[in-house]
Protein backbone atom coordinates (compact mmCIF):
# COMPACT_ATOMS: atom_id res chain seq x y z
CA UNK A 1 0.00 0.00 0.00
CA UNK A 2 1.05 3.80 -0.88
CA UNK A 3 1.31 6.15 1.32
CA UNK A 4 0.29 9.17 -0.24
CA UNK A 5 0.15 12.33 2.15
CA UNK A 6 -2.51 14.78 0.74
CA UNK A 7 -3.70 15.90 4.28
CA UNK A 8 -2.87 15.35 7.24
CA UNK A 9 -5.55 13.05 8.08
CA UNK A 10 -4.00 10.69 5.50
CA UNK A 11 -1.65 9.31 8.52
CA UNK A 12 -3.33 7.50 11.05
CA UNK A 13 -3.39 9.60 14.63
CA UNK A 14 -0.01 6.98 16.26
CA UNK A 15 1.95 8.14 13.08
CA UNK A 16 1.18 11.77 12.97
CA UNK A 17 2.56 12.18 16.60
CA UNK A 18 5.08 9.91 16.36
CA UNK A 19 5.98 12.48 12.75
CA UNK A 20 6.35 15.22 15.77
CA UNK A 21 8.96 13.30 17.87
CA UNK A 22 10.38 11.91 14.64
CA UNK A 23 11.18 15.48 13.36
CA UNK A 24 12.60 16.31 16.61
CA UNK A 25 15.08 13.65 16.08
CA UNK A 26 16.63 14.82 13.34
CA UNK A 27 16.68 18.35 14.50
CA UNK A 28 18.97 17.19 17.65
CA UNK A 29 21.03 14.96 15.38
CA UNK A 30 19.79 11.87 17.29
CA UNK A 31 18.57 10.49 14.06
CA UNK A 32 20.00 10.92 10.31
CA UNK A 33 19.51 8.02 8.63
CA UNK A 34 19.72 8.10 5.19
CA UNK A 35 16.26 6.35 4.13
CA UNK A 36 15.81 7.81 0.87
CA UNK A 37 19.36 6.42 -0.60
CA UNK A 38 19.22 5.46 -4.21
CA UNK A 39 15.83 7.30 -3.91
CA UNK A 40 14.75 10.26 -6.50
CA UNK A 41 12.10 12.26 -5.98
CA UNK A 42 10.17 14.60 -8.12
CA UNK A 43 9.12 18.07 -6.89
CA UNK A 44 6.66 19.38 -9.44
CA UNK A 45 5.51 23.55 -8.21
CA UNK A 46 2.47 25.24 -9.91
CA UNK A 47 3.05 27.51 -7.03
CA UNK A 48 6.52 29.72 -6.46
CA UNK A 49 8.01 28.39 -2.87
CA UNK A 50 11.45 29.37 -1.25
CA UNK A 51 10.44 27.34 2.34
CA UNK A 52 8.93 24.78 0.47
CA UNK A 53 11.03 24.14 -2.06
CA UNK A 54 14.22 24.37 -0.47
CA UNK A 55 13.39 22.21 2.90
CA UNK A 56 12.30 19.43 0.62
CA UNK A 57 15.34 19.52 -1.64
CA UNK A 58 17.73 19.60 1.43
CA UNK A 59 16.20 17.29 3.33
CA UNK A 60 16.15 14.64 0.12
CA UNK A 61 19.60 15.55 -0.38
CA UNK A 62 20.22 14.58 3.50
CA UNK A 63 18.23 11.51 3.41
CA UNK A 64 20.35 10.58 0.74
CA UNK A 65 18.30 10.72 -2.09
CA UNK A 66 18.49 13.00 -5.19
CA UNK A 67 15.52 15.40 -6.40
CA UNK A 68 14.18 17.42 -9.41
CA UNK A 69 12.77 20.19 -9.68
CA UNK A 70 10.04 20.99 -12.17
CA UNK A 71 7.72 24.01 -12.63
CA UNK A 72 4.68 23.61 -15.39
CA UNK A 73 6.40 25.20 -17.89
CA UNK A 74 9.12 22.16 -17.81
CA UNK A 75 6.44 19.34 -18.10
CA UNK A 76 3.03 18.19 -18.98
CA UNK A 77 1.44 19.13 -15.33
CA UNK A 78 -0.14 22.81 -16.83
CA UNK A 79 -0.41 21.48 -20.37
CA UNK A 80 -3.12 19.03 -22.41
CA UNK A 81 -1.64 15.92 -20.88
CA UNK A 82 -4.09 14.50 -18.60
CA UNK A 83 -3.20 13.83 -15.39
CA UNK A 84 -3.14 10.46 -14.87
CA UNK A 85 -1.07 10.38 -18.62
CA UNK A 86 1.86 12.38 -16.29
CA UNK A 87 1.14 10.46 -13.18
CA UNK A 88 1.62 7.01 -14.69
CA UNK A 89 4.81 7.88 -16.34
CA UNK A 90 6.50 9.64 -13.71
CA UNK A 91 5.98 6.47 -11.74
CA UNK A 92 8.07 4.91 -13.90
CA UNK A 93 10.71 7.34 -13.65
CA UNK A 94 11.09 8.31 -9.55
CA UNK A 95 10.59 7.01 -6.35
CA UNK A 96 7.99 9.81 -4.93
CA UNK A 97 6.12 13.20 -5.93
CA UNK A 98 6.29 16.40 -3.71
CA UNK A 99 3.36 18.74 -5.35
CA UNK A 100 2.82 21.83 -4.89
CA UNK A 101 -0.43 23.47 -6.83
CA UNK A 102 -3.87 24.89 -6.76
CA UNK A 103 -6.48 22.30 -6.49
CA UNK A 104 -6.91 19.65 -4.33
CA UNK A 105 -8.20 17.28 -7.08
CA UNK A 106 -5.20 17.37 -8.70
CA UNK A 107 -3.84 15.84 -5.92
CA UNK A 108 -5.84 13.45 -6.19
CA UNK A 109 -5.82 12.43 -9.16
CA UNK A 110 -2.18 12.40 -9.16
CA UNK A 111 -1.91 10.07 -6.09
CA UNK A 112 -4.70 7.72 -7.59
CA UNK A 113 -2.70 6.85 -10.69
CA UNK A 114 0.48 6.69 -8.97
CA UNK A 115 2.06 3.59 -7.90
CA UNK A 116 4.85 5.80 -5.49
CA UNK A 117 3.81 7.89 -2.76
CA UNK A 118 2.69 11.83 -3.47
CA UNK A 119 3.02 14.34 -0.96
CA UNK A 120 0.56 17.93 -0.91
CA UNK A 121 3.14 20.50 -0.66
CA UNK A 122 0.45 22.80 -0.71
CA UNK A 123 -2.97 23.19 -2.62
CA UNK A 124 -5.96 25.89 -1.91
CA UNK A 125 -7.40 23.24 0.02
CA UNK A 126 -4.75 21.82 2.49
CA UNK A 127 -1.07 22.39 3.15
CA UNK A 128 -0.29 19.82 5.74
CA UNK A 129 3.70 20.30 5.94
CA UNK A 130 3.50 23.32 6.95
CA UNK A 131 0.97 22.38 9.90
CA UNK A 132 2.67 19.74 11.34
CA UNK A 133 6.29 21.82 11.47
CA UNK A 134 4.15 24.71 13.54
CA UNK A 135 3.17 22.18 15.98
CA UNK A 136 7.33 20.82 16.24
CA UNK A 137 7.57 24.02 17.25
CA UNK A 138 5.06 24.16 19.79
CA UNK A 139 6.21 20.69 21.12
CA UNK A 140 9.49 21.93 21.64
CA UNK A 141 8.06 24.37 24.35
CA UNK A 142 5.64 22.06 25.96
CA UNK A 143 5.15 18.84 27.73
CA UNK A 144 2.31 18.31 26.07
CA UNK A 145 -0.98 20.14 23.77
CA UNK A 146 -3.48 18.97 26.09
CA UNK A 147 -3.57 22.36 28.05
CA UNK A 148 -2.89 24.58 25.43
CA UNK A 149 -5.09 27.16 23.78
CA UNK A 150 -4.12 27.94 19.84
CA UNK A 151 -5.61 31.00 17.73
CA UNK A 152 -6.25 30.77 14.13
CA UNK A 153 -6.69 34.35 13.06
CA UNK A 154 -7.32 35.40 9.82
CA UNK A 155 -8.72 33.82 6.37
CA UNK A 156 -10.52 29.83 6.91
CA UNK A 157 -7.49 29.34 3.99
CA UNK A 158 -5.54 25.85 3.76
CA UNK A 159 -3.54 26.76 6.46
CA UNK A 160 -6.79 27.27 8.93
CA UNK A 161 -7.96 23.51 7.37
CA UNK A 162 -4.89 21.50 7.98
CA UNK A 163 -5.21 23.28 11.80
CA UNK A 164 -8.78 22.03 12.19
CA UNK A 165 -7.11 18.57 10.84
CA UNK A 166 -4.49 19.13 13.62
CA UNK A 167 -6.93 19.23 16.22
CA UNK A 168 -8.68 16.24 15.18
CA UNK A 169 -5.34 14.57 16.59
CA UNK A 170 -3.66 16.25 19.04
CA UNK A 171 -5.70 17.33 22.00
CA UNK A 172 -5.49 21.05 22.28
CA UNK A 173 -7.84 23.92 22.15
CA UNK A 174 -8.49 25.59 18.81
CA UNK A 175 -10.04 29.03 18.32
CA UNK A 176 -10.78 30.35 14.79
CA UNK A 177 -11.63 34.16 14.32
CA UNK A 178 -12.46 34.79 10.58
CA UNK A 179 -14.74 37.18 8.78
CA UNK A 180 -17.90 36.52 8.48
CA UNK A 181 -17.36 35.70 4.60
CA UNK A 182 -14.00 33.94 4.86
CA UNK A 183 -14.81 31.05 7.03
CA UNK A 184 -13.18 27.30 6.91
CA UNK A 185 -15.05 24.85 4.43
CA UNK A 186 -17.76 23.84 6.59
CA UNK A 187 -17.60 20.52 5.80
CA UNK A 188 -14.11 19.85 6.73
CA UNK A 189 -14.76 21.87 10.51
CA UNK A 190 -18.36 19.55 10.77
CA UNK A 191 -16.22 16.53 10.74
CA UNK A 192 -13.78 17.76 12.88
CA UNK A 193 -16.36 18.66 15.39
CA UNK A 194 -17.98 15.34 15.27
CA UNK A 195 -14.72 13.43 15.82
CA UNK A 196 -14.20 15.57 18.71
CA UNK A 197 -12.12 17.98 18.15
CA UNK A 198 -12.08 21.05 20.24
CA UNK A 199 -12.76 23.84 18.05
CA UNK A 200 -14.40 26.67 18.76
CA UNK A 201 -15.48 29.74 15.94
CA UNK A 202 -15.71 32.82 16.15
CA UNK A 203 -16.08 36.44 14.08
CA UNK A 204 -14.05 38.54 17.09
CA UNK A 205 -10.44 37.91 16.83
CA UNK A 206 -10.31 39.31 20.08
CA UNK A 207 -12.51 36.46 21.65
CA UNK A 208 -10.65 33.95 20.02
CA UNK A 209 -6.91 34.83 21.74
CA UNK A 210 -8.19 35.71 25.14
CA UNK A 211 -6.09 33.24 26.74
CA UNK A 212 -4.31 31.59 24.36
CA UNK A 213 -0.97 29.84 24.37
CA UNK A 214 -0.01 30.10 20.13
CA UNK A 215 -1.44 32.92 17.69
CA UNK A 216 -1.37 31.76 14.35
CA UNK A 217 -1.81 33.61 11.37
CA UNK A 218 -1.03 34.08 7.71
CA UNK A 219 -1.57 36.56 4.34
CA UNK A 220 -5.11 37.55 3.84
CA UNK A 221 -4.84 37.30 0.18
CA UNK A 222 -3.70 33.74 -0.21
CA UNK A 223 -1.33 32.90 -3.91
CA UNK A 224 -3.82 32.99 -6.37
CA UNK A 225 -5.98 35.26 -4.64
CA UNK A 226 -4.18 38.66 -5.10
CA UNK A 227 -6.65 40.26 -6.99
CA UNK A 228 -8.85 40.21 -4.02
CA UNK A 229 -6.17 42.40 -1.83
CA UNK A 230 -8.10 45.82 -1.09
CA UNK A 231 -11.71 43.55 -0.86
CA UNK A 232 -9.86 41.61 2.01
CA UNK A 233 -8.10 44.05 3.70
CA UNK A 234 -11.17 45.82 4.32
CA UNK A 235 -12.76 42.51 5.42
CA UNK A 236 -9.86 41.86 7.91
CA UNK A 237 -9.81 45.11 9.12
CA UNK A 238 -9.07 44.47 13.00
CA UNK A 239 -7.68 41.08 12.28
CA UNK A 240 -4.18 41.99 12.51
CA UNK A 241 -1.71 39.97 14.91
CA UNK A 242 -0.11 43.29 16.94
CA UNK A 243 0.67 44.39 20.41
CA UNK A 244 -2.74 45.38 21.17
CA UNK A 245 -4.34 42.29 20.30
CA UNK A 246 -2.00 40.12 21.94
CA UNK A 247 -2.72 42.01 25.33
CA UNK A 248 -5.81 39.45 25.73
CA UNK A 249 -3.40 36.60 25.20
CA UNK A 250 -1.71 34.15 27.24
CA UNK A 251 1.42 36.04 29.49
CA UNK A 252 4.11 34.52 27.39
CA UNK A 253 1.96 33.62 24.41
CA UNK A 254 4.06 33.09 21.67
CA UNK A 255 3.01 34.30 17.19
CA UNK A 256 3.72 31.87 14.54
CA UNK A 257 3.54 33.04 10.97
CA UNK A 258 3.78 30.61 7.76
CA UNK A 259 5.42 33.14 5.75
CA UNK A 260 5.70 35.23 3.77
CA UNK A 261 4.71 37.86 6.37
CA UNK A 262 3.12 41.19 4.54
CA UNK A 263 4.39 43.28 7.30
CA UNK A 264 1.59 46.21 8.95
CA UNK A 265 -1.10 43.98 7.13
CA UNK A 266 -1.73 40.20 9.12
CA UNK A 267 0.72 41.06 11.47
CA UNK A 268 2.88 44.08 12.84
CA UNK A 269 6.23 44.49 12.28
CA UNK A 270 6.89 44.95 16.20
CA UNK A 271 5.50 41.35 16.91
CA UNK A 272 7.05 39.74 13.87
CA UNK A 273 10.16 41.14 15.05
CA UNK A 274 9.61 40.91 18.83
CA UNK A 275 10.38 38.51 21.60
CA UNK A 276 7.34 36.28 21.22
CA UNK A 277 7.36 35.62 17.83
CA UNK A 278 8.64 32.17 17.04
CA UNK A 279 8.40 32.56 13.12
CA UNK A 280 11.90 31.55 12.90
CA UNK A 281 12.45 28.37 14.50
CA UNK A 282 8.76 27.84 12.92
CA UNK A 283 10.66 28.34 9.37
CA UNK A 284 13.52 26.01 10.02
CA UNK A 285 11.82 23.58 11.36
CA UNK A 286 9.58 23.00 7.70
CA UNK A 287 13.14 21.29 7.08
CA UNK A 288 13.16 18.80 9.63
CA UNK A 289 9.58 17.72 9.80
CA UNK A 290 9.59 17.28 5.89
CA UNK A 291 12.22 14.67 6.35
CA UNK A 292 9.83 12.98 9.29
CA UNK A 293 7.24 12.99 6.85
CA UNK A 294 9.08 11.52 4.17
CA UNK A 295 10.31 8.70 5.94
CA UNK A 296 6.34 7.87 6.98
CA UNK A 297 5.23 8.20 3.27
CA UNK A 298 8.77 6.03 1.70
CA UNK A 299 8.39 3.09 4.73
CA UNK A 300 6.69 4.34 7.79
CA UNK A 301 8.04 4.37 11.23
CA UNK A 302 8.82 0.73 11.29
CA UNK A 303 11.92 1.60 13.83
Amino acid sequence: MVNHLLSILDMPCSAAREAVKRAGEFKSGKRSEPFLKGKNIVLVFEKSSTRTRVSFEVGISQAGGASVFMTPNECQLGRSEPLKDTARVLSRYADGLVVRTFGQEKLQELAYYSDIPVINALTDKYHPCQVMSDLLTISEREQGFSDLKIAWVGDGNNMAHSWINAAMYFPFQLNVAVPEEYEPDSVILSSALQAGAKIFLTHDPQEAVQGADYINTDVWASMGREEEQKEREKAFSGFQINAALLSGAAPDAKVLHCLPAHRGEEISEDVLEGERSIVWDQAENRLHMQKALMQWAFGGFEN
